[in-house]
């Protein structure tokens, strides 16, 4: 049996801004911006990875729930409480430097991890932390 990745999801509140950052910012294609019901399906992924997508898609897209829980997700997703993804690059410092002089919000610059891995993290426009992680060289 084979199993792998296919999509993964992140909250954003505003589809536009979301996609100015994971496009212009760390270089993402849109691989899907579909209109439908009122609702937006857009996907983005790395070019290096194209069975791999990111649906970006409000933080309760569920047309069934109600008005207090779609506040309450809303109200996590601006405190930064939804979890996040991590990203694989070759060269942490770099990354770093490239999304912060695009302006990105920075939560953590690059450092070394006991469990490996140099990693920075920053915010996305929405308040999703994404952490960008680089394997220790030996």
């Amino acid at each position: 049996m084979d199993i792998k990745l296919s999509q993964c999801f992140i909250a954003v509140d505003d589809h536009d801004k979301a996609l100015a950052f994971y496009q212009d910012v760390l270089g993402l294609e849109v691989r899907n911006d579909v209109r439908f019901d009122g609702m937006r399906w857009v996907t983005v992924g790395a070019p290096s990875q194209p069975d791999v997508e990111i649906v970006l898609e409000p933080p309760l897209a569920d047309p069934n729930a109600s008005p207090a829980d779609k506040k309450a997700m809303a109200e996590l997703l601006a405190k930064g409480l939804l979890r996040g993804v991590i990203f694989r690059t070759d060269d942490c410092d770099a990354t770093f430097e490239r999304i912060r002089a695009a302006g990105g919000e920075v939560l953590q610059e690059p450092i070394d991890q006991p469990y490996g891995v140099r990693d920075c993290a920053f915010r996305d426009p929405a308040g999703t932390m994404l952490r960008f992680s680089q394997p220790r060289r030996q």
